[in-house]
């Protein structure tokens, strides 16, 4: 079985059917890799079921239908005791020959057990369910014969028996893992070759239970020609950009981390980002704080450092430092034109270097309906531009923008307000997307719930910018950040607090960069 973190190229249905054509211009046999497939669900379904236990296989008439095929006849073979269904009439022996094609027709051939008619199977005889009905290409809610068969799958599960899906469970749209009206919700399920969007992105993660990757033989050329532009987010895409200090390293050689404080009741966000930016090797953070909270900010900094500053003109001077490469500002910083005023001041500052600009939180709600007056900013930036929303701050950016919201896809949406803004978009959750204007995108891969807390995301934050500010790209920047943050929650496990994440990342870039 494939690890989906070293290979993290993500398929959609249409590219998958694209990469078995390839494959088979290419001189592999379609038939050998169904056997491959049926093969890789048999060994997953033996692991899941008692020795010579009672497995029911529900089978549709596309190629999971074969796969189902494949995977019964093998079962059968090493002692399992196995039912088999077919959706469709007159669902004998012969029909499923003749209602199947190519090579689900084959596989069909070589079972020799009976085919019963969809629904007739006496589940609750059966120690596990193997739903082979539908693929990942389906595009429209299910109903009829389908529906049923699903409905009567998860009852199955609901009473504590496994169900194993191949590809994905039935009903899943594999692209934007939405179901379509109702799907299987499975214990495991087995995919082939390389992972699809809808297997990471929710519910679909949620569905899919325990994900098992399988190669079947196909091509390696097949991806190049496809040349994938959404991936899992993994260190193998971004692992090469991280910045190591050198000997002759200097804070400043580092990068320098301009965070933006809140008024004195609102400081704690910006002091989590600030040590966030340090601790993931920005060789100095500054917090940017208004004079009234000046004293509560020094009070709670040791390494990181406090500039006051007051009004426009003064943040543009902290600005015109241009050691200062990279600004976020947005953590505890209040919604309204004032901060609207330090955003635009950040977008328009001259810099003799490059300087990455991180927007967050309250500086994105600020903009809130005005999704077209923030991207005319950024555009007239010299700066990549990042921006970090969690799904209600996404909503009320892009307030009015029907085709963006309305999306049912995370990581259309993430890609569309990327290229509208001309910006990096982390589009955050338990299924984290980011986004770059160019199209490319990076899912977060079981990212631990424990984040669900109160200044995670200001943390988050913090690291985007102090990758930023050691001059790595943006892309990058923003998918390492989120996997980091996922790996010290990880790391802690339950009961950690924001304050904790900073202070795992020593341990998790020890262990990354061994």
């Amino acid at each position: 079985m494939l690890d989906p973190r070293r290979f993290p190229e993500l398929l959609t249905p249409a590219e998958m059917a694209e990469a078995d054509r390839l494959s088979v211009a290419a001189g592999v046999s379609s038939a050998a890799m169904m056997e491959r497939a049926g093969a890789a669900v048999a060994a997953e379904a033996a692991r899941m079921a008692p020795s010579r236990g009672r497995i029911a296989v529900l089978c549709g008439q596309g190629g999971n239908g074969g796969d189902g095929f494949v995977a019964a006849r093998l079962l059968v073979e090493w002692g399992y005791r196995v039912e088999l269904s077919l959706m469709g009439d007159h669902a004998t022996l012969l029909a499923a020959r003749d209602g199947l094609r190519g090579d689900a027709a084959v596989a069909a051939g070589r079972w020799s057990g009976p085919v019963r008619n969809a629904g007739s199977l006496d589940l609750d005889a059966a120690d596990l369910v193997i739903d082979a009905l539908l693929g990942a290409g389906l595009s429209r809610p299910l109903a009829g014969e389908a529906l049923a068969e699903v409905g009567r799958i998860n009852a199955f599960g609901r009473s504590g028996r496994p169900v194993l899906s191949i590809d994905v469970p039935s009903g899943l749209d594999g692209e934007s893992g939405v179901a379509q009206g109702a799907a299987v919700n499975a214990s495991a399920s087995v995919t082939f070759f390389r992972l699809k969007p809808g297997h990471l992105l929710q519910p679909g993660r949620a569905l899919c239970g325990r994900l098992v990757l399988a190669e079947i033989g196909s091509a390696p050329s097949a991806l190049a020609a496809i040349a994938p532009s959404a991936f899992v987010n993994a260190p193998a895409i971004w692992r090469s950009e991280l910045s190591r200090p050198g000997a002759g390293s200097h804070k400043y050689s580092r990068g320098a981390a301009l965070i933006v404080s809140g008024a004195a009741h609102r400081t704690g966000a910006a002091r989590l980002a600030a040590r966030a930016a340090l601790r993931v090797g920005a060789g100095l953070a500054t917090i940017a704080s208004p004079l009234a909270a000046v004293a509560d900010n020094a009070a709670h900094s040791t390494a990181v450092m406090v500039a006051p500053f007051s009004g426009l003109a003064g943040f543009a001077r902290l600005l015109a430092d241009p050691r200062r490469n990279a600004a976020l500002i947005g953590p505890g910083a209040g919604v309204g034109e004032e901060t609207r005023g330090l955003v635009a001041a950040a977008l328009s500052a001259p810099s003799d270097k490059p300087r990455a600009i991180i927007l967050d939180a309250d500086a994105l709600t600020s903009f809130a309906g005005d999704a077209a007056g923030l991207a005319k900013l950024i555009a007239g930036a010299a700066h990549a531009t990042v921006v970090t929303p969690h799904e209600g701050e996404f909503a009320r950016l892009f307030r009015g923008c029907t085709e963006i919201i309305e999306n049912k896809s995370k990581l259309s949406r993430a890609r569309a307000a990327a290229a509208m803004l001309g910006a990096f978009v982390v589009l955050k959750g338990a299924d984290t997307v980011v986004a770059a204007p160019d199209g490319r995108a990076a899912i977060g891969f079981d990212l631990p719930p424990e984040l669900a807390t109160a200044g995670s995301g200001d943390t988050l934050a913090g690291f985007v910018c102090g990758l930023l500010a050691q001059s790595m790209p943006g892309f990058e920047a923003a998918a390492a950040a989120v996997w980091l943050h996922g790996a010290c929650a990880r790391a802690l496990g339950p009961g950690l607090i924001a304050e904790d994440l900073a202070e795992a990342l020593p341990g998790v870039l020890r262990a990354l960069l061994a």
